[in-house]
């Protein structure tokens, strides 16, 4: 196995069909514009791209047929490189990432191009695409009423029950992701807000309000592998990938899904995070107290909390007294999501986790600005999708 580097990074600003920021473009454009960045950022040609491995969706695939990949080449040059295409629900960029990884660490390409790109439907995120009473996916939806929001509201009320947690204690996670973003011209809420304004903000689902969930937005990212040795004769601002991971849900997950009908006690809720997380930790030798940050998925607020807890960044209950400190900030002793995180972006379902990689990357070589985590070193990515999908990344200097 090869060592693999980040050697190139490329965003397209999120935004919503329709406004300043992303228009009225199609998901190839958006990806165009973080694939040339990429390519630029790392100094090399896209004839010297070697595979492309892209995220791809039902929301706005390629083809109508999830080929994302395909119709970047055919923008970018139809040079003949081979495309995988990827498909893990909101797990599907880091699935993506880890596909590019895994090329470049066997030594089968040198220089590889990953992207992910959205354009979101308006509304709730639909998870079912079929109407089918054999779909658990479907019959929660339509027969339970049970989209996204009410799914992590019931997460939310747990925690209010377990440690105490207060909506006050809730919205000063929102308060915290748009105090980053503010320093983040690729965000789609570039604005601080209070804990007044959050709390006066709508309950989507009780006990969760409008500022405190990520809406769906549109956006691309992009980035460039490359083997160590290929990378010297690059850019010079590589990043190593200590690891990159996937996992699945375990049988005796804390929450009620799959084929689980007995909840042991104390269960982790989200097996699959943990265990892609716990896998990067044991691979890239190293363990949650050498984080320097940490970009989560932040869907709503409450995983702000628990995640860290989960993944033993912090002790169980401890999170909400580190917001409280200012220690989840870049400048804290436990930054999470210095980007701004989802709350600040929204989802782009297929680019999250190339995004994450290159909130990461700039993290490591101190080009964040206003949001920049001090002397970083070491940073850790988390993805989470449909279908108990999950993924991690650990990047250091």
């Amino acid at each position: 196995m090869q060592e693999v580097q980040v050697i190139g990074v490329g965003l397209h600003a999120f935004g919503k069909t329709g406004d300043k920021v992303v228009g009225n473009k199609s998901v190839t454009e958006l990806c165009r514009t973080a694939v040339d960045a990429a390519l630029k950022d790392a100094g090399v040609s896209w004839r010297d791209i070697q595979a492309v491995s892209a995220a791809s969706s039902r929301f706005s695939g390629g083809k109508g047929w999830g080929l994302n990949g395909n119709d970047v080449v055919e923008e970018m040059g139809s040079t003949g490189v081979p495309v995988y295409n990827l498909s893990a629900g909101c797990a599907a960029g880091g699935n993506a990432f880890n596909i590019g990884y895994t090329l470049v660490a066997s030594g089968q390409h040198d220089i590889v191009l990953v992207v992910g790109g959205e354009v979101m439907p308006k509304g709730f995120i639909q998870t079912s695409g079929v109407e089918e009473v054999t779909d658990p996916e479907f019959l929660r939806q339509r027969c339970v009423g049970m989209p996204g929001p009410s799914f992590w509201s019931l997460l939310a009320r747990r925690r209010m029950f377990e440690y105490g947690t207060t909506e006050e204690q809730f919205a000063k996670v929102a308060v915290k992701a748009r105090k980053c973003s503010v320093h983040n011209p690729y965000a789609r809420f570039q604005s601080e807000i209070t804990v007044e304004d959050v709390l006066k903000s709508p309950y989507v689902s009780d006990p969760l309000r409008l500022f405190e969930i990520c809406p769906v937005s549109n956006g691309a990212a992009a980035v460039v592998l490359c083997s160590k040795e290929r990378a010297k004769k690059f850019s010079g601002k590589a990043v190593t990938v200590a690891a990159s991971t996937v996992a699945t849900m375990q049988f005796d997950d804390g929450l009620p899904r799959g084929l689980a009908s007995v909840i042991p006690s104390g269960a982790t809720l989200h097996s699959e995070a943990k265990g892609a997380v716990t896998k990067a930790f044991e691979r890239a030798g190293v363990g949650p107290r050498d984080v320097s940050l940490t970009e989560l998925q932040d869907n709503t607020v409450y995983y702000e909390l628990a995640f860290p807890e989960e993944w033993e960044l912090c002790k169980p209950g401890e999170a909400e007294s580190l917001v409280e400190k200012g220690e989840t900030l870049p400048t804290g002793k436990m930054p999470i999501n210095p980007s701004g995180g989802f709350v600040s972006f929204g989802e782009a379902t297929t680019a999250m986790g190339v995004f994450q990689v290159c909130e990461l990357t700039w993290q490591l070589r101190g080009e964040s600005g206003g949001r920049q985590v001090p002397n970083a070193k070491i940073g850790l990515g988390q993805t989470l999708g449909l279908g108990g999908n999950a993924t991690a990344v650990i990047l250091k200097k």
